[in-house]
């Protein structure tokens, strides 16, 4: 299987990058991780403008520039299907790749979050039309997964996107929306989806050849699961700290301690913007924290919430710089490379 650096077939490197059709073509859906990655800190800021009472408006540039990526990608994706038909159908074939479409309506659900404050129809309407993709596209993928005869090679962390992400963001959004209900049967459906593929990627990671560097990067999606979940379950219960909410912490941060651990391993992949695999679970180990202190939570978490909170500030901003000196040294989209 022949992917690059950035994880993408190089197969759908053929048209030219002048164009926007040409664009649209070589922009993988995995490049809506930075949206996931942007809205999540600035979620993160809002938590903590709340709680420590600062950053004067900090959350909402922040995700304003998520909103501003977002339409960008969009756009090359609308122009993708207009144009490049043959390499969205492509994409959603590969794989790997495969998975990473269903970060479309995850993250179009983060900017409904983000808007809700500001016009509550323009957050339900955004959320409406993020719900239906990711629930549609999750149900199709799946259930198109669940024939078999996939080679283990390709067995990644990205498998959590469609059902588990897309679960546990709309529970968040739509308790922010006001049902709360809707928002706790979203919870089980990627709770429930969490655990059940996580024994699938353990055994292959245990058992199965040594991840190509190429692929690694992909690892990063690892760590959001446990923090995902645990931003949504405080979403769908109101908030009050509780044991099981702990424990997801707990859990998200033993995640983070193993990848910590396996850095120099992969950094073989080099840089990549595969790496904003890791910013969704990395914002949402800041937001948890932050936000039960909020809700009087004291003790540990108050020694976490701002460790995390720093780290999460510190990852995104180095991302952020690698991304600027990726698309104007002209490397944002990596040269081939063989992943077996």
């Amino acid at each position: 299987m022949a992917i690059d650096s950035t994880g993408f077939p190089p197969n759908q490197q053929e048209l030219h990058t002048c164009s926007i059709a040409g664009v649209a073509a070589r922009t993988p859906a995995a490049y809506f991780g930075m949206v996931l990655g942007l809205a999540g800190l600035g979620n993160a800021w809002r938590a903590a403008e709340q709680t420590w009472h600062i950053g004067n408006g900090v959350s909402e540039w922040i995700l304003a520039l998520a909103a501003a990526v977002w339409a960008v990608l969009v756009l090359l994706f609308a122009a993708k299907a207009l144009f490049a038909v043959d390499k969205l159908v492509a994409e959603i074939s590969h794989p790997v790749q495969c998975c990473f479409v269903g970060l479309i309506g995850v993250a179009t659900m983060l900017i409904a979050g983000a808007a809700e404050p500001y016009s509550y129809a323009a957050g339900a309407t955004l959320f409406v039309i993020g719900f239906a993709f990711t629930a549609i596209f999750a149900v199709w993928r799946t259930g198109g997964l669940w024939h078999g005869e996939r080679d283990h090679a390709t067995t990644t962390a990205v498998l959590y996107l469609p059902t588990v992400a897309g679960s546990f963001v709309t529970a968040t959004v739509a308790s922010s929306l006001g049902y709360q209900d809707w928002g706790q049967l979203a919870f089980g459906a990627g709770m429930f989806s969490w655990l059940s593929i996580e024994s699938v990627l353990l055994h292959r990671l245990l058992t199965g050849p040594m991840t190509p560097p190429a692929l690694r990067p992909t690892l990063g999606v690892q760590l959001a699961p446990a923090p995902v979940g645990a931003v949504a379950y405080i979403a769908v219960t109101g908030g009050t700290p509780d044991m099981f909410v702990h424990a997801l912490i707990g859990y998200g941060i033993l995640q983070l301690l193993f990848l910590l651990r396996l850095s120099p391993w992969l950094r073989e992949a080099g840089a990549v913007m595969g790496f904003w695999a890791f910013s969704f679970g990395a914002t949402s180990i800041a937001t948890g924290p932050i936000r039960l202190l909020g809700a009087g939570d004291n003790a540990a978490i108050s020694l976490v919430a701002p460790v995390t909170f720093a780290l999460a500030n510190v990852f995104v901003l180095v991302l952020t710089i690698m991304t600027v000196w990726l698309l104007f040294s002209g490397r944002m989209y990596g040269k081939p490379a063989v992943a077996k």
